[in-house]
């Protein structure tokens, strides 16, 4: 079962981690591009300010968002504002998602988040590390995927294996670090219920090389693929 509270400690201390990095930028350089097309530095920390906010909504029963066209509108009204104003921003809006994940509630009742997609309350907070620890990477200041936590990319590794599995675009795919396997892509589910021990293709790599291929961070060439061309991912 998902330890939520232990997921929101995490939280806690990336969210520490990000704002400690991003407080080295100045006005100029929260400006210029961030590793997301289209995005600034400044609007990868309006996204992480508003998803929080979004992410208590999910908790208290709300609507994540008003509409897509209303996250954008919001992200992109965020975006000018200064450095310090920004910080503030994803500090404030981190401790209300905080605030909302230590009310007393039942962590096992299913929530609805975007496009339809529910999930166990007790995954919302792994769900907001996910968040701020990619998007960490994307501000592009100096953290990389290799300096996730361990424990997170193991388990975004295999969330977003599990996202993929049965996927009907996605070709049957085994997944290695050399030590753990996960499965994904159209029989994945199948096969996992049928106990079959291979998939049409084997992609190999470190776990910072398969997270990033796995959450459109890396283009997958430092991976070793056998039995077939490195599958093609939808967008997350």
């Amino acid at each position: 079962m998902t330890d939520h509270v232990r997921d929101l400690a995490s939280v806690r201390d990336a969210t520490e981690r990000l704002l400690t990095a991003a407080a080295k930028l100045d006005n100029a350089a929260v400006t210029e591009p961030s590793r997301l097309p289209g995005w600034s530095r400044a609007h990868v920390l309006a996204h992480l300010a508003r998803n929080a906010d979004a992410l208590v909504n999910v908790l208290e029963g709300r609507p994540m968002y008003v509409s897509g066209d209303a996250r954008d509108a919001d992200i992109e009204r965020d975006a000018p504002r200064p450095l310090d104003v920004q910080l503030a921003d994803v500090r404030e809006s981190g401790d209300r998602f905080l605030a909302a994940g230590a009310v007393p509630a039942d962590w096992s009742r299913t929530v609805a988040l975007r496009n339809g997609v529910t999930d166990p309350a007790s995954r919302v907070p792994f769900r907001r590390w996910i968040e701020v620890e990619l998007h960490h990477v994307d501000l592009g200041i100096g953290y990389e995927l290799e300096d996730l936590p361990a424990e997170f990319t193991e388990r975004e590794i295999d969330f977003l294996a599990h996202r993929f599995a049965g996927h009907p675009d996605v070709a049957p795919t085994l997944l290695t670090d050399g030590t753990r396997t996960w499965r994904t892509g159209r029989e994945a589910r199948a096969e996992r219920a049928a106990g079959a021990a291979e998939a049409g293709v084997t992609v190999t790599g470190s776990p910072a090389g398969l997270v990033g291929w796995l959450a459109g961070r890396r283009d997958g060439s430092g991976l070793t693929v056998e039995g077939g061309p490195l599958p093609s991912l939808p967008p997350l």
